[in-house]
């Protein structure tokens, strides 16, 4: 009988040791899943901004004051979490809608840093990220605006990978996946051929009958997704095919300032897309993180420093100092977008007021960047608009 006793008493230590490793484990992954939400992009303690993010919008509802919901948007912190983020970029889109933009910018990491960073994501990776986020954003004006809203991608390839996660192209009411170039209302042998993937060798190449740019009956919103800088001009097209149905037609996600920086090279668009058509897409939502690095004369030497540049509709663009940890401080507020030169300049200008780094002769500044510090669409062009720096 008492060695039964003692086996139990054992057996119930035993026990007692397994459930307090389990529940310490558990408690442990629990503080790090939270930790892990909240280090999205944050702001630092002694910013100026708002950091209460119990606020679903930091942007009032009530809009009837233009200058309040202006002067809160000067001051709204990047988001903490892509679920802020979703929310704080279709309040901005809307925004920006209701005071009669109909070409608009939401731009963003699709991913956390770290693991756009990584090696061992591709491409794909990115895409299925962007469709996925692209669809929650989409899902905001389709369900809870009532507009009938359109994901495109550039073709019927890319729509298929698009799908690749879904039933069928209607995810949500109102809302469809479909690609920008279809033949779905061409019934002539060449298309059939075409879209069977029988194309001929010069087809592949340069793209051959891929195509007609066709507007979608209804649709009030257009999300562009995955385009390159080549199928900019077919966006283009449908501007202009939809200009009398009030259509609004959002880049998401393009990376526009890459493309531009393609336009007028060999096989690309001319540099006259800027002027007349891309100068005129309005950054509702921008949230654009660079990295630098810079020479000095202590240790360590070589100095690596990060910033963001961040707009939510109508307020500023915001210089954003990373202070590490992703603790973000407000340097500077710009009304005019600042040239990607003149963001960085704004960030060293702040590590030399913090003392972070010493100041140098105007000499040894120009040896280190140069006479110009502009690209050549960000310069003042006569023909261009001043929508996508406003």
């Amino acid at each position: 009988y008492n060695v039964n006793i003692q086996n139990m008493v054992r057996l119930g230590l035993a026990l007692s040791s397994v459930l307090a490793s389990f529940l310490s484990t558990a408690i442990a992954f629990t503080a790090q899943t939270r930790s892990n939400t909240k280090s999205f992009v944050s702001v630092s303690s002694n910013s100026c901004v708002n950091r209460n993010l119990n606020v679903r919008y930091n942007v009032p509802a009530d809009i009837s004051d233009w200058d309040t919901v202006k002067s809160a948007a000067d001051r709204e912190p990047p988001p903490s979490s892509f679920f802020v983020l979703q929310e704080n970029s279709v309040k901005a889109a809307k925004l920006a809608i209701d005071q009669g933009e109909r070409l608009i910018e939401v731009e963003y990491p699709p991913l956390p840093a770290d693991v756009l960073e990584s090696e061992d994501v591709s491409a794909y990776d990115v895409s299925k990220a962007n469709v996925r986020l692209a669809v929650e954003f989409a899902k905001s004006f389709a369900v809870e605006y009532d507009m009938e809203t359109a994901i495109l991608v550039p073709d019927e390839a890319e729509l298929a990978i698009a799908l690749e996660n879904y039933q069928n192209n209607r995810p949500f009411p109102k809302l469809q996946i479909n690609s920008l170039l279809r033949n779905d209302d061409d019934d002539s042998e060449e298309s059939a051929s075409n879209e069977k993937g029988n194309l001929s060798f010069f087809q592949f190449l340069f793209g051959g009958n891929s195509g007609t740019v066709k507007p979608l009956k209804g649709t009030k919103m257009y999300i562009i997704l995955t385009a390159s800088a080549q199928e900019l001009p077919d966006v283009e097209e449908l501007y202009n095919l939809t200009r009398d149905d009030d259509a609004v037609i959002c880049f998401y996600n393009l990376k526009l300032d890459v493309l531009r920086g393609d336009l007028g090279a060999p096989a690309f668009p001319g540099k006259d897309l800027q002027d007349r058509f891309l100068s005129r897409v309005k950054p509702v939502y921008y949230l654009r993180t660079r990295q630098y690095s810079r020479s000095i004369a202590t240790p360590p030497f070589i100095l690596n420093f990060q910033g963001c540049l961040f707009r939510s509709y109508p307020g500023q663009f915001q210089t954003l100092l990373d202070t590490g940890d992703g603790q973000y401080r407000r340097v500077k507020g710009n009304d005019i977008r600042p040239a990607l030169g003149g963001f960085k300049e704004e960030l060293i200008q702040e590590l030399i007021d913090i003392g972070a780094i010493q100041e140098e002769s105007k000499t040894l500044n120009f040896l280190r960047t140069g006479y110009k510090t502009t690209t050549w669409w960000e310069e003042e062009r006569e023909e261009a608009s001043m929508e996508w720096r406003t």
